[in-house]
């Protein structure tokens, strides 16, 4: 596909795909005529990619993760960056909760004293 239509799929900008590709995190196929094409696995790629970006990674840990999508080996630095980046993850979303949980206090309290 095309990267207009891989844009489409993945909910994502072309800028973001030719982004994607200067990282090295995404790398077409190029036509005779040097036109960037993809298989129908860049789209789940691209999701990764977007969900690693939205989770605080940099592109250079996105790029030495993204190996573990494409082979069946995995070595042992790269289990051990994943599994900090989990941890680092599980105690992001405690801090939210936590902050969710005192939002939802302080609505409560507004809500109280309005009536």
């Amino acid at each position: 596909m095309r990267i207009g239509e891989l844009a489409r799929r993945a909910g994502v900008s072309v800028r973001a795909l030719r982004y994607y590709e200067e990282q090295r995190l995404l790398v077409p196929d190029r036509t005779p005529s040097g036109q960037r094409t993809y298989s129908a696995d860049a789209v789940d790629r691209v999701r990764v990619i977007q969900q690693l970006y939205a989770a605080g990674l940099p592109s250079r840990r996105i790029a030495e993760l993204l190996p573990c999508m494409d082979t069946d080996t995995t070595t042992d630095h790269q289990v051990a960056m994943l599994k900090a980046e989990h941890a680092r993850i599980s105690a992001q979303v405690e801090r939210l909760t936590a902050t969710l949980a005192r939002l939802g206090d302080l609505i409560d309290a507004a809500e109280t004293r309005r009536r």
